[in-house]
């Protein structure tokens, strides 16, 4: 059990997605939680679940934060669904400032969870540290691994095959003539964007796949790509999609957490099309359904529930070390948008079919790898 100190408190939700069929959504599905949490303050409460649950879990947000309707909130919901089916309750610990890392992954461990969870690669080298100061606590990396380390459980997604899934839709739907609601594609132009958060290696590599994914398609089409710098700020995403979307643009890709909301504003305003990202964004970020034509998304709340269920049943050791979430174990797809589902050209249906199938096959070989390139 958790030890009383003092930490920052968030609210929370939860996000499940599968291919072409929603489960749940954000902070509107009909069972989400409207609890605060603070670390190890009982007062306040401890995130979900019984106060004197068997298992005790705390989950560090990446800096994006909670309430991102993406990749922290599917990371969540996984521990949501462990604490219905288990004597489990979790703790939900927003920081978004990446050099508070390494002391609130400590003041983590000093509280005697069970597990802490960790929310993108940017706990990595504090981890590293981490993991040897307190060798006896169970940690959860997601989008890295650490080497030797045999208290981690490090989850790398392979965002390469996502974003090349993403990249294979926007590339064949801007070539065909479609309309929904008050958008259209533009397939004179064949032009499509992709606006990614911090300009950093991981983010560089969802480019990059994306482009592939495009090209694989056809290589006649223009890719626009560019940063708004920032996981959250929706106004610096906006401005980056608009700036595409006037060069000719009519779908842009994300990726950028909470900050996307402003590629679909862009789109939307526009009377262009967006895809989303992690989870299936037209339900977590429903006003804006009618522009998105679909979502690339990872099971992360697969692997968050099977992590926590392996520390329920004192096996954590089945699960340290590297672990894939990948196309081939079903675990990466593309979900088609709520508004536009079973209306998306039999091409691009198709193509993305093809795509799927030829990873299966181990048939398509990328530049990038999942976290960098």
């Amino acid at each position: 059990m958790p030890a009383d100190s003092t930490g920052p408190c968030v609210d929370e939700g939860e996000v499940t997605v599968n291919r072409r069929t929603v489960l749940a959504s954000g902070s509107a599905a009909v069972s989400a939680i409207a609890v605060a949490g603070c670390l190890g303050d009982e007062d306040e409460g401890n995130g979900n679940g019984s106060d004197d649950a068997a298992t005790e879990v705390a989950i560090i947000s990446s800096p994006a934060g909670f309430d991102d309707n993406a990749f922290n909130d599917n990371a969540v919901e996984g521990l949501e669904a462990a604490s219905n089916d288990f004597d489990l309750s979790y703790t939900t610990i927003e920081e978004t400032e990446e050099a508070q890392y390494e002391s609130i992954q400590a003041d983590a461990a000093e509280s005697g969870y069970d597990l802490i969870v960790t929310v993108g690669d940017n706990h990595t080298d504090p981890m590293a540290t981490n993991a040897e100061q307190y060798p006896d606590q169970n940690w959860m990396l997601i989008n890295n691994m650490i080497d030797g380390a045999d208290n981690v459980s490090g989850w790398i997604e392979m965002n390469n095959e996502m974003s090349f899934l993403a990249g294979v839709v926007a590339g064949a739907m801007t070539t065909e003539d479609f309309e929904h609601a008050d958008s259209s594609t533009d397939p004179g132009e064949s032009t499509v964007g992709f606006v990614g958060g911090e300009d950093i290696p991981l983010i560089n590599a969802f480019e990059e796949s994306y482009i592939e994914g495009v090209e694989w398609v056809n290589d006649d089409v223009e890719v626009l790509t560019g940063y708004g710098g920032s996981f959250s700020d929706t106004q610096a995403a906006n401005d980056v999609a608009e700036s595409q979307i006037d060069d000719g643009a009519d779908i842009v890709w994300h990726a950028a957490s909470a900050a996307g909301a402003g590629v679909f504003s862009a789109a939307q305003d526009n009377d262009r099309f967006a895809i989303g990202v992690d989870v299936d964004q037209s339900v977590t970020e429903e006003q804006y359904q009618d522009v998105i034509l679909g979502s690339a998304v990872k099971a992360l709340d697969e692997a968050t529930y099977q992590v926590a269920e392996a520390v329920v049943d004192d096996d954590f050791e089945s699960v340290v070390g590297e672990q894939n979430l990948s196309v081939d174990e079903g675990a990466i797809d593309f979900v088609v948008g709520q508004a536009v589902e079973g209306d998306l050209p039999d091409t691009v249906m198709d193509s993305l079919d093809e795509a799927i199938t030829s990873f299966e096959n181990d048939e398509i070989e990328l530049t990038c790898g999942p976290t960098s390139c």
